[in-house]
C-alpha cells in the first residue's frame, strides 16, 4: 500500500527514570522506576500515525546497534515502510534521558546520534514515496536541511506539509511559507515568534505573517487553539483523563493530526481528533504506551457531544 503520510523521522531510545520531583543543580535522587522504550518525536508521530489508520512511510538514519534495530522492530510491527531507513555503520543510535515526576510532567535530555546525519539526499530520495502521499510531517529533531528539502518537494508534489517545532529553535524564513500546519506547544510558539509577542495570539500572528499556513497551538490540559490569517481562532477544549505521563502527548497530537488530514478531514475536525488522541496517550507510560487506536478517539469524542 502507497503510503498516506511520510515523517522526516528522528529516532532514539527512551531511557526513562521516575522521580519525584525535578533535580537541583548537583542534586542525586533515588528513582523509583527505570525503563528503556521506543522514542524520537518522529518516530512517534510516525506510529501514532499508523495507529490512526494511515499507511505511514520513515525517512530516518538509525545506528547499527541494539537501539536501531529496537526502532526496525517497532516500525515492522506497526506496519511502517522502512525503506528509507539509512542504517549508519560504526553509529550509534539517538538517545533520550527522561526524567519523569511524581505530576505526570517530565524533562528530557536528546542525543541524536546517527540522526544527525540524515540530510537533504535522503530527502530527495524520498521523492517517490512522497509524490503519491497526502501528507508530509517533520519536527525539529531532525536537521532543519533534510526537512527544507523534504517541504519543497512535498509543495511541488501536492502534499500538505506539518512540522512540529519542537525542541524550539529558530527557524529560517525559507522554510516558514513552505508549513502548510504548524504544531507547537504554547512555549514553542513564543520563542519562534520572539520577544515582539506578548501573548500567544499576538505570536501566532506574527508567524502566520511570515508565511505560515495554518498554527494548531496545544495547550496541554486546556486543549488547542487554531490560527489561520483573516479567521478569528477556534478552540478544542481539553479532556479530562486520568494521567500517567505526559510524554509523547505533542507527538500523539501531530501524527493523529497528518493521519486525519490524509484521509482528506478538513482541519478544524482534524484538529478535534488529535486533540482526543493526544488526551487519550497520556494514560499510558512513555511516547508510545497509550497511543490509542481510531475507535477509541471516536468513543471519547461520542462521549462529549452526549
Amino acid at each position: 500500500m502507497a503510503a498516506s503520510v511520510v515523517c522526516i523521522a528522528s529516532w532514539n531510545a527512551d531511557l526513562v527514570s521516575r522521580i519525584p520531583r525535578p533535580l537541583a543543580r548537583g542534586e542525586t535522587l533515588l528513582a523509583d522506576g527505570f525503563e528503556i522504550s521506543p522514542g524520537g518525536k518522529g518516530s512517534n508521530a510516525a506510529v501514532a500515525a499508523a495507529r490512526q489508520g494511515a499507511a505511514v512511510a520513515v525517512v530516518a538514519r538509525i545506528g547499527d546497534d541494539e537501539f536501531g534495530r529496537m526502532a526496525l522492530s517497532l516500525w515492522h510491527a506497526e506496519g511502517i515502510d522502512v525503506g528509507h531507513v539509512d542504517i549508519a555503520a560504526g553509529e550509534r543510535s539517538g538517545v533520550a534521558q527522561i526524567h519523569v515526576f511524581d505530576d505526570g510532567d517530565n524533562a528530557i535530555a536528546v542525543f541524536p546520534g546517527a540522526g544527525a546525519g540524515l540530510d537533504a539526499v535522503h530527502a530527495r530520495a524520498a521523492a517517490g514515496t512522497m509524490a503519491v502521499c497526502r501528507v508530509v510531517m517533520a519536527s525539529c529533531e531532525v536537521p532543519l536541511a533534510c526537512t527544507l528539502q523534504a517541504f519543497r518537494q512535498a509543495r511541488a508534489l501536492g502534499a500538505l506539509t506539518l512540522l512540529n517545532p519542537a525542541p524550539a529553535m529558530p527557524l529560517p524564513d525559507e522554510l516558514l511559507p513552505l508549513v502548510d500546519v504548524l504544531t507547537p506547544n504554547e512555549g514553542e510558539l513564543m520563542a519562534l515568534a520572539g520577544p515582539g509577542a506578548a501573548s500567544i495570539d499576538e505570536a501566532a500572528a506574527l508567524l502566520l505573517a511570515r508565511g505560515v499556513g495554518a498554527i494548531v497551538v496545544t495547550l496541554g490540559s486546556a486543549g488547542c487553539r487554531l490560527y489561520r490569517r483573516g479567521e478569528a481562532p477556534r478552540n478544542e477544549p481539553g479532556h479530562r483523563v486520568p494521567v500517567v505521563d505526559t510524554i509523547g502527548a505533542g507527538d500523539t497530537f501531530t501524527g493523529a493530526l497528518a493521519a486525519a488530514l490524509a484521509r482528506g478531514e478538513l482541519l478544524h475536525p482534524a484538529m478535534r481528533r488529535a486533540n482526543a488522541a493526544a488526551a487519550l496517550s497520556v494514560r499510558g507510560r512513555g511516547a508510545i504506551g497509550g497511543m490509542p487506536r481510531p475507535r477509541e478517539v471516536s468513543a471519547l469524542l461520542a462521549d462529549r457531544a452526549a
